[in-house]
């Protein structure tokens, strides 16, 4: 990857905190990342575009640690319930979005 590139996937990084810090809210820019994803990983994109995208972009926009975060404040306060139900729902609805948005993807085309 050249210099340019590497600098379009730093300026799409700085973008996603941007909008995520703007939502501020885990599930939501979980789901829309995941929709995204399944969406762009189905068309036919070029090895920078796909870099700039899926590991400049949605790697901050849709952040583990985030998603992790929220988890672990239910561990903390000893809810293995609820840790266990949110940790299986928010993958499975994830999963789900994106496959999503990878059929929808490949409808248009």
């Amino acid at each position: 990857m050249n210099i340019k590139n590497f600098i379009y996937v730093l300026l799409a990084a700085y973008l996603a905190t941007f909008l995520r810090l703007t939502i501020n809210n885990n599930f939501l820019t979980s789901i829309i990342g995941s929709f995204l994803v399944g969406f762009f990983i189905s068309r036919k994109l070029s090895y920078a575009t796909e870099k700039i995208l899926l590991s400049g972009f949605f790697s901050c926009f849709t952040s583990f640690s985030g998603f992790i975060f929220f988890l672990y404040t239910f561990l903390n306060q000893g809810n293995w319930i609820k840790f266990i139900i949110l940790f299986n729902l928010i993958i499975i609805v994830n999963l789900f979005t994106m496959l999503c948005g990878y059929w929808i993807s490949r409808k248009m085309t």
